[in-house]
């Protein structure tokens, strides 16, 4: 398998925000995934380097989900939120993510 060659810049703006919530801190638990916000225009290998290259980590897989964004209205008008890409990065066994900012 060859290591194909992404542009360093836009990896570093590929991942928007970790997501933090009680389903992604179960499905952490669980399955040892973490779940990105990312770039709509984001492909999985470029998702998998992007973790790589920020977190130091190995990434065995990435799932990814488009969440439609809702309808909402805003006073009188009605408006609709943007659709957001979320990526499951699975990492390998014995690598760990922690956002909390404490020192392991």
């Amino acid at each position: 398998m060859t290591a194909v060659k992404f542009d360093e810049g836009r990896l570093a703006t590929l991942l928007v925000a970790p997501i933090i919530s009680e389903k992604a801190t179960r499905v952490a638990d669980k399955h040892n995934q973490v779940l990105f916000k990312v770039l709509r225009s984001a492909a999985k290998p470029e998702i998998k380097a992007a973790v790589e290259l920020m977190f130091k980590v190995e990434v065995q897989s990435v799932q990814t989900v488009v969440q439609k964004g809702k309808v909402k209205r805003f006073g009188g008008r009605i408006g609709r939120r943007d659709h957001v890409k979320k990526a499951y990065v699975c990492l390998k066994p014995g690598q760990e993510l922690n956002f909390s900012g404490e020192a392991a």
